[in-house]
């Protein structure tokens, strides 16, 4: 299933929708309330409500009653609110860790472990919506396409062998980053948390129809031109491997949002150095599942 949230103007409440028959189906209405009104309530709610939604899906994929045009909707995150931080890997392409050591300064490690930070909840913000920024906090706001993984079962201490059992499934998400910030608090919490500092969307792709989350080309665009152009098959830790170690004491539950790190090609390890500016439009795609389009503009 393609799922994602959306509001209309007749109706401005954030709920759930599937993509079938071409149309946005309110998966609410069409099931006569019987089924769940958001993206979270469905993932809480387990595998059989996710089989109900998919045949309700079939049945009513083309039924103008219940389902809008992709157009005439307004696409939220697909979590708009995560119930806590989005987990986040840094440095897990080695040639994305090149450019990093590079223009730090530093000797290049290859992570032997995954290297796990987090991005706070309100930093997310639309598939589509523009990102503010404030300038007199940072002059120096970087992109970095991601692949997301939405968690579906909960676990810990996960074998790697059953880890993709418990991933609902994928999305796209640009880990928007205050490089000044970074420097100055010598971590990256504050710099990667920024409010509308984590775009996500436009859906979410269950792990049944995305099929192998490691044979995903990742491109980013600022302005049309390509600065990120990459394959999740080059990931130092795969998906399964990341379940597997960010699980290991730590209770995953459903609905947590895992990204899973940037491939070559950020704005920091150019030279030289390029960052975004107001009006810059940066699209963030994965093959398989879709882009994100933000509009950098000045926080008034």
């Amino acid at each position: 299933m393609r799922l994602l949230t959306f509001s209309t103007s007749a109706n401005p409440s954030p709920r759930l929708g599937a993509l079938g028959g071409g149309r946005v189906v309110d998966v609410a209405a069409a099931s006569s309330g019987r089924l769940p009104g958001t993206m979270l309530a469905l993932i809480q709610q387990g595998d059989d409500v996710q089989r109900r939604v998919r045949e309700v899906v079939d049945e009513r994929g083309g039924d103008l009653g219940v389902s809008h045009a992709p157009d005439e909707i307004s696409w939220h995150a697909p979590i708009p609110r995560p119930l806590k931080n989005v987990f986040c890997l840094g440095l897990n392409y080695v040639a994305h860790a090149r450019e990093s050591a590079r223009m730090r300064g530093k000797e290049v490690q290859i992570p032997k472990v995954p290297v796990i930070f987090t991005k706070a909840p309100t930093a997310v913000t639309g598939p589509y919506d523009d990102v503010p920024v404030d300038w007199s906090v940072t002059s120096q706001v970087d992109w970095e396409v991601e692949l997301g993984v939405v968690v579906g079962k909960p676990g810990r201490n996960i074998d790697r062998r059953r880890a993709l059992d418990h991933v609902f499934g994928y999305t796209v998400i640009n880990d928007l980053s205050a490089r000044d910030l970074q420097n100055q608090h010598l971590q990256w919490f504050k710099g990667k948390s920024l409010d509308y500092f984590c775009p996500m969307g436009p859906v979410v792709v269950t792990g049944d129809e995305l099929g192998d989350p490691q044979a995903r080309r990742l491109r980013l665009r600022v302005n049309g031109v390509t600065k990120q152009d990459s394959s999740t098959a080059d990931m130092i830790f795969p998906v399964d491997s990341i379940v597997e170690w960010l699980s290991k004491g730590l209770t995953l539950e459903p609905g947590d949002v895992i990204a899973t790190g940037t491939p070559e090609g950020v704005g920091m390890g150019r030279e030289p150095q390029e960052f975004l500016k107001d009006g810059d439009v940066v699209e963030t795609e994965i093959d398989g599942i879709g882009t994100l389009k933000n509009r950098v503009v000045t926080r008034p």
